[in-house]
């Protein structure tokens, strides 16, 4: 796996639990998990094609 896709995954889930921390501590719980969720469609989209290449290494290893 690329070194580059990890960090960039763990960059954006660090600012993301870092906004939600701060806007949880100001009573902004709706917001929070608001971020919380663009954050996570954030990093599925930025792993959509490596898990596209996934499942067709499985469909190929399994000749499905």
């Amino acid at each position: 796996m690329d070194v580059e896709l990890i960090l960039k995954v763990a960059g954006a889930a660090l600012i993301v639990a870092v906004v939600c921390q701060i806007l949880s501590k100001s009573g902004r719980d709706e917001q929070a998990t608001l971020v919380s969720l663009v954050g996570m469609v954030i990093i599925l989209i930025l792993l959509a094609q490596r898990i596209g290449v996934l499942i067709q290494t499985l469909k190929d290893v399994f000749s499905l």
